[in-house]
């Protein structure tokens, strides 16, 4: 029997622009929701060694209006160097309850200093122990735990990503994938699933 094309509980995926302001609610909700599927997020840079490299940030950002994603890090991170080397990237997450999978691809601006001095005071106590550590991050260590963390706003930086394409695919009763680019002002094209 065909499935029914109008299935109410995927209404937002039967348009391209309900499916694109569905992942940009995604995107917000995962800033302001811990439990949100957007929350922790996975970003991926291309590594010094050629290799794609993929970690999980926590989204600390999302401006549908200016096309903007944020994530912070330590500032001696290798995704930081990654992104000053080629500041392309790409965030991934899959929304297993609505079961939507987002891709953006990303331009990546590494924001320190006074540039980012606000943010830091927004920065809970417990969360600053993340940026400044000793020695830093990814450097060898002889033990597990042979490292020290003291929160240092030198250390924080702010990693600033302008979305320049989405792909969207909800694995809906009807499958449905979608690519969005800003440079045709976000017009949306439908592409096989």
């Amino acid at each position: 029997m065909p499935r029914n094309p109008t299935d109410p509980s995927e209404i937002w995926a039967q348009s391209l622009e309900t499916l694109l302001d569905a992942a940009w609610a995604r995107l917000v909700r995962g800033v302001r929701d811990k439990r949100a599927a957007a929350r922790q997020v996975t970003l991926s840079t291309l590594g010094a060694n050629g290799w794609p490299q993929a970690r999980t940030v926590v989204l600390r950002g999302a401006d549908k209006d200016a096309g903007q994603l944020e994530v912070h890090t330590d500032l001696r991170s290798a995704k930081v160097a990654e992104l000053r080397a080629d500041p392309r990237a790409t965030l991934h997450v899959w929304d297993a309850r609505v079961h939507l999978q987002i891709r953006a691809e990303l331009r990546a601006e590494i924001l320190t200093g006074a540039q980012v001095a606000a943010r830091w005071d927004r920065v809970p106590d417990g969360s600053r122990m993340a940026y400044g550590s000793a020695p830093a991050p990814g450097q060898p260590i002889a033990q597990a735990l042979e490292y020290t963390k003291e929160p240092n706003a030198q250390d924080f930086a702010v990693v600033q990503l302008q979305v320049l394409a989405f792909d969207l695919v909800h694995l809906g009763r009807n499958h449905r994938r979608a690519r969005f680019e800003h440079a045709d002002g976000w017009a949306g094209q439908w592409l096989a699933p």
